[in-house]
């Protein structure tokens, strides 16, 4: 599954987010005669086959007047049926390139990759090549995911270009909506650690407030806390390490908007280290002189994108149903940087 291009968002700012869905809301005909809900989606959903309407029933994608039902549910007369389904392919054909993959656990449904910072995940305007989704076309060539020349490696969900760390990738369309769902139903647990500036009063906290385009800059993401515009967002966070300055934090998600935990974290004073675009690339604590200065733009040189890593996830097998949990060690610029500011707390 292929995210559409965003022409308001570069490829690198396209963002975390699990909004892989497409939304569809269907009121049945006053003289709709009583016939299969598979049957009734499959007239009135374009391009979709059988196989994957059947897969979204089953996956509870579907329900009719705000309850789950079954793929023989006969529709009747003003039934109003909801569905979340993965995105379509919108962008065309995908080249598939040979790369190196950091693949950490692969089965005949899915597969767990560790993606590096700086990889775009998708193809968009100015990454038509070299992003994820290009390496996992040639890594899946040979599935059955690909129709009529367009390949839809399973995306359902993504982290920015400068995020390192883990995602998930369905195989087929079974386990594509499925793993969808379990985003959708937020019952997905994962985990990122980020370094972010300044001394948190609390050792714990929970942080609500709907996240939307800036009104100023549609390039950045902005905290709404009155919930006037924007859409629901919850990050919960707990200290891991105080380094005076900076503290080490891991972040979980209820949500998965764009760019969530960085437009959080700026919202509470305490941008992410080295995060350009939303200010924690210029000193946010401490004096900015001397030698203290020349420390954090060593930082800054040795980790010139934000310091945010998805280190876990953990989610049910679509097919087994059993639980799995995966975990992916810090890459060689966070743990460097993590490694100079447990160095300067110590000289303190």
């Amino acid at each position: 599954m292929l995210l559409p291009a965003d022409p308001d968002l570069e490829p690198d700012e396209a963002g975390e987010g699990d909004e892989l869905y497409e939304h569809h809301r269907i009121v049945a005909d006053r003289g709709q005669e009583l016939l299969r809900l598979d049957k009734f989606l499959l007239n009135r959903l374009a391009n979709a086959s059988r196989t994957k309407i059947q897969d979204a029933i089953r996956a509870e994608a579907v329900q009719v007047n705000g309850h789950i039902t079954k793929p023989n549910y006969r529709v009747r007369p003003a039934d109003v049926i909801t569905i979340t389904l993965p995105e379509p392919l919108r962008t065309g054909k995908v080249e598939p390139q040979e790369m190196a993959l950091d693949i950490r656990y692969e089965d005949a449904d899915l597969l767990i990759v560790n993606k590096p910072a700086g990889m775009v995940v998708h193809p968009a305007y100015g990454n038509w090549e070299g992003t994820l989704v290009n390496g996992l076309a040639y890594h899946l060539q040979n599935l059955p995911t690909g129709r009529n020349g367009e390949i839809r490696p399973g995306l359902v969900h993504r982290i920015d270009k400068d995020t390192s760390g883990l995602l998930v990738i369905g195989k087929t369309e079974w386990a594509m909506t499925h793993l969808s769902q379990q985003f959708f139903h937020h019952t997905i647990e994962r985990s990122y650690l980020a370094l972010a500036w300044g001394a948190f009063p609390d050792d714990a906290g929970t942080v609500r407030g709907h996240i939307g385009r800036s009104l100023r800059d549609r390039k950045v993401q902005a905290v709404y806390p009155e919930g006037e515009q924007g859409k629901h967002a919850v990050t919960h966070y707990r200290v891991l390490e105080r380094y005076g300055p900076v503290t080490l934090l891991e972040c979980r998600l209820e949500t998965g908007r764009t760019h969530q935990i960085r437009a959080h974290m700026q919202y509470l004073g305490h941008p992410l280290f080295s995060d350009a675009t939303y200010g924690g690339d210029r000193i946010r604590a401490g004096q900015a002189t001397g030698t203290y200065k020349a420390f954090v733009e060593n930082c800054f040189a040795l980790m010139p994108r934000q310091a945010l890593h998805a280190r876990s996830l953990g989610f049910v097998h679509p097919t087994t149903g059993e639980k799995l949990y995966f975990e992916a060690e810090l890459p060689a610029d966070f743990a460097g940087v993590l490694a100079k500011w447990e160095g300067w707390a110590a000289a303190q």
